[in-house]
């Protein structure tokens, strides 16, 4: 059974989700305390877009628009990702569809919908007024108010960080992986919803008008955890991208978990101990934006993440994390054992290490290291990377 995921039956059980979310403990609100206003906040100041304009140096800046690129398969995801920039809304059919009054069919339908087009996990919210951006990448301000946010996650596969180090060549595909996947979904799901007369909008890495972590966490996703501005979810840890879909079709909101996180991420630090960058706190949570939270050194993070000279950017956060596991009965019980018991934590946190988890099992390897030198798109120039081959 190792290394296998445990499925749930979405047509033989009232619960649709491969994973048993609907075991967890569900709160009011998200676990992240906010202790102020939390004000809409401007897409032009994201790491990456703040890396574009030169924040970070030229060299950062120069680099920004090839460290996707330089490795042969994520540049093949990034190019596929990008057919889908323009297919985020569209007309909506004139007539409404004759549909279920009930808005639990309705959610239950969308669901089901996501799971068959290959979803991980579907949540859905009401939209948080502040997770609307309020400027987009090019400065144009935003208003959105559809009235739901429809959260799909999609697996950046486990075997796959299995056999990596996190930082290494193999990393901007690990995330195109799903950014591409979630894209696909999503803008088939908005389709689907403006096609039965209802307006939608999808959002993916491309093409972004809202903050996705908040719409995680009210739609019981996962909690905020040490790295910085993520949401970890107890089944598939951070090892996941998400798009959403924004829409005014009645649908019935989930709420959030609350899975003992906050207390696991205080004693843990794994993710700090082993960033390379060295751009994620060890200590306590500060106060940002109206909420608390660990929050990350962006600069520090974008700068090794496009500057890394041994692979193609960097998950190590995410392949250290001890809730990067392969989905399990064992790693179930260690989720109730988390939920349970801060003694059991620390002593998972202690077999984590034991055990190796954290370190590339060279079975699971199967990529090239490959870097492209010449850096003209058609005209690629793979060659094993320098420092591959002094290592």
């Amino acid at each position: 059974m190792k290394g296998k995921r445990v499925h749930a039956n979405p047509q033989s059980s009232k619960h649709p989700d491969p994973f048993p979310m609907h075991k967890l403990k569900r709160v009011d609100k998200p676990t992240t305390r906010i202790v102020g206003k939390v004000e809409r906040v401007d897409e032009r100041e994201g790491g990456l877009n703040r890396a574009t304009r030169g924040d970070f140096g030229s060299k950062v800046q120069q680099e920004r628009f090839r460290f996707v690129q330089k490795h042969p398969i994520s540049a093949s995801l990034a190019g596929m990702t990008a057919n889908f920039i323009d297919t985020v809304d569209g007309p909506v059919a004139p007539q409404k569809a004759p549909l279920a009054d009930d808005p639990a069919v309705l959610t239950r339908h969308i669901k089901e919908f996501a799971y068959f087009l290959r979803s991980d996990l579907v949540g859905i919210c009401e939209l948080p007024g502040y997770a609307v951006y309020s400027h987009d990448k090019e400065g144009n301000g935003l208003e959105l108010n559809h009235r739901y946010a429809i959260c799909i996650l999609v697996d950046q596969n486990y075997k796959t960080f299995n056999g990596s180090t996190g930082h290494d060549w193999i990393s901007n595909s690990q995330s195109f992986l799903a950014y591409s996947h979630s894209a696909f979904i999503s803008c088939i799901v908005a389709s689907y919803i403006r096609k039965l007369g209802y307006p939608a909008r999808a959002h993916h890495a491309r093409n972004y008008q809202v903050v996705v972590p908040p719409i995680l966490l009210w739609a019981g996703m996962g909690e905020m955890c040490r790295i910085g501005g993520a949401v970890l979810n107890p089944f598939l840890g951070p090892r996941f991208k998400a798009a959403v879909v924004t829409t005014d079709l009645p649908l019935v909101s989930d709420k959030p978990v609350d899975f003992g996180l906050q207390s696991f991420c205080s004693i843990c630090k794994k993710c700090a101990r082993e960033c390379p960058a060295g751009a994620i706190p060890d200590g306590g949570k500060t106060i940002y934006n109206g909420y608390e939270d660990w929050r990350k050194n962006v600069e520090a993070c974008t700068r090794f993440r496009v500057l890394n000279p041994n692979g193609a950017g960097c998950g190590r956060c995410i392949k250290v994390c001890p809730w990067n596991k392969a989905d399990t009965l064992h790693h179930r019980a260690s989720i109730w054992a988390v939920r349970h018991s801060v003694i059991a934590s620390r002593i998972l946190l202690w077999l984590d290490d034991i055990l190796g988890y954290g370190r590339p099992v060279e079975k699971d390897r199967w990529w090239f290291d490959l870097e492209d030198v010449n850096r003209e798109p058609g005209q690629e120039k793979y060659v094993v990377p320098t420092k591959h081959k002094q290592s």
